[in-house]
């Protein structure tokens, strides 16, 4: 019953989440998401209970048809949203929470070789954007977002939002009003710093040409005198 009603959740949230879909019949037959969800749970069941090479098999064939590839031995919550989901890639000893969000590309990777945790830990509500990269035994704490690209190697506290490459914390969310409060961005800053010196240095040169033509003609109108 609980697994039915798992698969119940994830249809709603497709539903709530992807002004595409249509009906729950669309969601249930041409998701791949929802898809890969599913059999994730039958995958897991069986790893749990120590099956050898079958739930691999079953995350293979998942892969194959989907282009997203998801071990058995990952922790998945409630609502797990997968939005499009081509090239998501999740680690065995990745944990989800519920109502995560993730769009196409996303990698919960590892970067240790050990038997050990090495995978990220993602709180509830939270949503990864395409392309980004969540590396490490590190934790996503709830409510926050990571840009689309990101690279995130270091723990993220809740209501954060991260962008960049490694990424960095850019704003929070007031969980009492829900007001966004921005933070100075140093690499952005340093960039426009950065322009500005070029521009000041475009216009230096500039003179300096101007200038020294303006010489080079007063010199030469002396030399025919």
């Amino acid at each position: 019953m609980s697994a039915l009603r798992g698969i119940r959740d994830d249809i709603a949230v497709a539903m709530e989440r992807d002004p595409a879909a249509r009906s729950k019949l669309e969601v249930a037959l041409w998701y791949p998401g929802f898809h890969a969800r599913t059999l994730h749970r039958l995958a897991n069941a069986l790893h749990r209970r120590g099956v050898p090479i079958v739930p691999r098999g079953i995350m293979h064939f998942v892969r194959w048809v989907t282009g997203i590839e998801i071990h058995p031995g990952a922790t998945i919550g409630r609502r797990l949203f997968i939005d499009h989901g081509m090239g998501i890639v999740i680690g065995e000893t990745a944990e989800i929470g519920d109502n995560v969000h993730l769009y196409q590309g996303v990698t919960l990777g590892g970067t240790s070789t050990q038997r050990i945790k090495r995978h990220p830990t993602i709180r509830n509500n939270v949503v990864i954007g395409a392309g980004a990269k969540v590396i490490g035994a590190i934790e996503v704490g709830e409510n926050s977002r990571v840009g689309a690209g990101s690279v995130v190697v270091t723990s993220v506290p809740p209501n954060a939002t991260i962008v960049g490459v490694p990424g960095h914390i850019v704003a929070y969310r007031d969980e009492s009003n829900g007001a966004i409060q921005r933070l100075p961005d140093p690499e952005w800053e340093r960039l426009n710093e950065l322009d500005r010196k070029v521009q000041e240095l475009h216009e230096l040169v500039h003179h300096l040409e101007v200038h020294a033509n303006g010489s080079g003609g007063e010199k030469v109108s002396r030399e025919e005198h």
